[in-house]
C-alpha cells in the first residue's frame, strides 16, 4: 500500500479531492466578469431569483476545480448545455436543500462538525505528530481551492444540515422480499408475440395533394415556415494569447525575477531510502498495535547489531509488498510523496543511518537512507529561456486581468459602441454576417457560434435597444462583446419559396394518416377473424430481449390484459406508423440463482429508496416554489 501511494501521486491527489468536496459548492472567487446587480433570471427558489451571472460563476468556479484535479480533460465538455445544465440543477438543487433546511429548523452543532472534520482522511493527514492540526497546510490546501478554512467550514456546516433533509428517506425506506420478488418477476415476464406493421412510407405515393390542400396546409401551419431570426454582427475579442505577443521583458528585470525564484528553479533535494514496514492500521485494538511496535522494536535492535542485512531483513520481514522483494528500497523521492512522519525521519538521516522505529498510518517503518541527491541550482543562462516564458506568461495574465476588467466596464457603461473599448484596448471590431440563434456545427470553434454570446446577442437590451452585450467568458482567458449592426426579425417565408417543403410535410401527414387507418381496420376486422390476420412468425420478447423491435411495441405487448388470450393490440408508431400486435402466450421469468436474486432484491431496494427520494423532492420543489426559467443555456 505505502509504494502505491508513493507511485500514484495524482490519483490520490484527486481522491483528496473528492474527499474534501464531496458536494457542489455554490461560492467561491469571483471571475473577472462584473456581475451585475439585475440581470437575466435562470431559476428561482423560494421567491428568490437566480440569475445568470450567479450560474455563470458557479460554473466557472465548478470548472476551474475539475481541470485543477484532472488537467487532461477535454475542456469542451465543461462548456457543453448538459454540463451548463447540470450545474444549474445542483444549484437550484442546493438552494432548494438550504431552503428546506432552514424551514425545518435544522442546524449542526460545533461538535457534529467537529467529527465531521476529524473524519475526514485528508484533513487527518495534516496532524502533527502530537494529534495538533498543521494549520498553516490546512489553509494551503484550502487555498488551491478558493476556500479560506472559515468559508469550507461552513461550506461543510451547511453540506451537513441540508443532508438532513433527505437523509432520513433512505433509512425508513422498505420494501419486503415478497414485493420485490413479484415486481421483478412481472418486471422480466416475456410474451410470445406477432406483429404486422404499417409503414407510412408505403403510402406516400398514394398521395397527390392539390394546390388548395397545400394553401390550406401552409395558412394552417405558417409558423412551421418561418425564416430564422438573423443579425449581422460586430463584435470584439479579448484574449490571454494576443496579449502575450506584446509582452516584452527586459533584461534587467528577468535578472530580477530569476533572484525571486531562485529556490524554485532549484532541483529538489532526493532521497532513496530503503524500509522495513510492519503493518498496523490505527483501527487495529492496542494489543496488536503494541505486538507490531515490539516486533518492530525486535527487528531494529538486529540491524544495529547488524547493518548490513537490512536487505535480507525487509525481504523476510517487512509486509510492504511493493519493496519487500527488493530489499525494501523506494527508489528516490523528493519532500511531498511520503507521508508526513516518514519523509521528517528520511529527511533527518545521513547517508547510511538507519532510523529509530517510526510510526505512521501504516504501521511502524525502520528507514535507511542509501543514497542523497543535492539539487543543483541552475545558472541565469541556463535558466534563461524558460524565464522568459515564464515571466511573459505572469506579466500578460496581469495585464489581461486589468484589461479584462476594464474591457467588462467599457462595453457595459459605453453600452452604445464597441468604439471605446476598442480605442482603448487597441482591438480590432469584427464583423459577422448573418449570424443565427443556434450554433452552427461547420462553424465549430469561432465566436459566433458559441452559445452563450448568441444567447446574449438575441435580447430586448441588443435589438431593440441597440446596446452591446454584456462581457462574455467564452473560454478560460477569453472574452467578448458583441453589438447587433442589421436585424432581420424571424418572417413568414413565403408559399412559392417553401412550397416543397409544404408538399413534403402534407404528404407525410396524409401518409401516417392513411397507415394509422389500414392499421386500425385490420385490427378489427382480424379480432373477429384471426384467420385472416397477416402476422409475422411469432418471437418471445421481453425487456432483456427486444428481438431488434420497437421499445414501443415492446412495452405495449408487456402491458397488454392477457387476461383473455390472444390478445390483440394496436400501437401507435408516432411518424413511422402503426402496428398491430398479438399476444399469444405469457411466459414466466427464467429461475434465477439465490446471488442474483439477493442482488435484484437490493437493487429493487435501491430503487424503491431512489423512487421516494425523487417524489420527496420534487415535493419540496412545489412546496417552495423551485422553477428553472431558462430556456437555453
Amino acid at each position: 500500500m505505502f509504494d502505491f501511494v508513493r507511485k500514484h501521486t495524482k490519483i490520490m491527489q484527486f481522491l483528496l479531492f473528492l474527499l474534501i468536496f464531496p458536494s457542489f459548492v455554490l461560492f467561491g472567487l469571483e471571475g473577472y466578469s462584473r456581475m451585475r446587480e439585475k440581470g437575466t433570471v435562470v431559476a428561482s427558489v423560494n421567491g428568490v431569483d437566480i440569475l445568470q451571472s450567479e450560474l455563470d460563476n458557479a460554473h466557472k468556479i465548478q470548472v476551474d476545480r475539475m481541470r485543477a484535479s484532472m488537467p487532461n480533460l477535454d475542456a469542451k465538455l465543461f462548456d457543453s448545455s448538459i454540463a451548463k445544465q447540470a450545474t444549474l440543477d445542483r444549484l437550484v438543487r442546493e438552494r432548494l436543500l438550504q431552503v428546506a433546511a432552514q424551514k425545518m429548523h435544522l442546524s449542526v452543532s460545533d461538535q457534529r462538525l467537529a467529527n465531521e472534520l476529524q473524519q475526514n482522511p485528508s484533513i487527518a493527514a495534516l496532524r502533527r505528530p502530537d494529534g495538533s492540526l498543521d494549520l498553516e497546510r490546512y489553509r494551503q490546501l484550502l487555498s488551491t481551492q478558493g476556500f479560506t478554512p472559515e468559508s469550507f467550514e461552513a461550506q461543510v456546516r451547511s453540506d451537513l444540515s441540508t443532508r438532513q433533509v433527505m437523509a432520513g428517506l433512505g433509512i425508513t425506506s422498505f420494501a419486503t422480499p415478497a414485493l420485490a420478488d413479484v415486481t421483478l418477476n412481472a418486471f422480466y415476464e416475456k410474451r410470445q408475440i406477432q406483429v404486422a406493421k404499417f409503414a407510412a412510407s408505403d403510402f406516400t405515393a398514394q398521395i397527390k395533394p392539390t394546390d388548395t390542400e397545400l394553401e390550406d396546409y401552409y395558412k394552417a401551419n405558417s409558423d412551421k415556415f418561418k425564416s430564422l431570426e438573423r443579425a449581422d454582427v460586430d463584435f470584439l475579442i479579448l484574449d490571454l494569447a494576443s496579449i502575450q505577443k506584446t509582452v516584452t521583458v527586459a533584461e534587467a528585470d528577468l535578472k530580477t525575477f530569476y533572484e525571486q525564484n531562485l529556490a524554485r528553479l532549484a532541483n529538489l533535494e532526493e532521497r532513496r531510502a530503503s524500509h522495513i514496514l510492519i503493518n498496523a492500521d490505527k483501527a487495529m485494538p492496542a494489543t496488536e498495535r503494541d505486538k507490531a511496535r515490539s516486533k518492530a522494536q525486535e527487528i531494529l535492535s538486529t540491524l544495529k547489531q547488524s547493518p548490513e542485512k537490512f536487505a535480507e531483513l525487509a525481504k523476510k520481514f517487512s509486509q510492504d509488498t511493493g519493496s519487500a522483494n527488493k530489499g525494501g528500497d523506494l527508489d528516490f523521492f523528493a519532500r511531498g510523496a511520503m507521508v508526513k512522519p516518514f519523509e521528517e525521519a528520511a529527511f533527518a538521516l545521513k547517508k547510511g543511518e538507519i532510523s529509530e522505529v517510526v510510526e505512521s498510518e501504516f504501521g511502524f517503518h525502520i528507514i535507511r537512507v542509501t543514497d542523497i541527491k543535492q539539487p543543483k541550482q541552475k545558472t541565469f543562462e541556463e535558466s534563461r529561456a524558460s524565464l522568459e516564458v515564464d515571466a511573459k506568461r505572469q506579466l500578460a495574465q496581469r495585464k489581461f486581468a486589468e484589461a479584462a476588467e476594464q474591457f467588462t466596464n467599457l462595453v457595459y457603461e459605453q453600452s452604445d459602441s464597441l468604439k471605446p473599448a476598442a480605442e482603448k484596448l487597441k482591438l480590432e471590431i469584427q464583423h459577422a454576417k448573418g449570424v443565427g440563434t443556434e450554433p452552427v456545427p461547420a462553424a465549430s470553434g469561432t465566436a459566433m457560434n458559441n452559445p452563450k454570446l448568441l444567447a446574449a446577442i438575441f435580447t430586448a437590451d441588443t435589438i431593440e435597444k441597440k446596446r452591446n452585450t454584456e462581457a462574455i467568458e467564452l473560454a478560460p482567458n477569453v472574452l467578448a462583446s458583441a453589438r447587433i449592426a442589421n436585424y432581420e426579425p424571424a418572417r413568414v417565408m413565403p408559399l412559392s419559396d417553401v412550397k416543397e417543403k409544404v408538399r413534403e410535410q402534407v404528404v407525410a401527414k396524409k401518409a401516417l394518416e392513411l397507415a394509422k387507418k389500414e392499421g386500425q381496420n385490420n385490427l378489427d376486422q382480424w379480432k373477429n377473424a384471426p384467420d385472416k390476420a397477416k402476422l409475422t412468425a411469432s418471437v418471445v420478447v421481453s425487456r432483456e430481449q427486444k428481438q431488434q423491435l420497437s421499445d414501443a411495441i415492446v412495452e405495449a405487448a408487456l402491458r397488454a390484459n392477457t387476461q383473455t388470450l390472444p390478445a390483440w393490440l394496436g400501437v401507435d408508431l408516432g411518424s413511422s406508423g402503426y402496428a398491430v400486435v398479438k399476444v399469444e402466450k405469457v411466459l414466466p421469468r427464467e429461475t434465477v440463482d439465490t446471488q442474483q436474486q439477493a442482488r435484484e432484491r437490493q437493487q429493487y431496494m435501491q430503487w424503491w429508496a431512489g423512487a421516494e427520494e425523487t417524489s420527496y423532492y420534487r415535493w419540496l420543489k412545489d412546496k417552495f416554489k423551485a422553477e428553472i426559467k431558462a430556456s437555453r443555456l
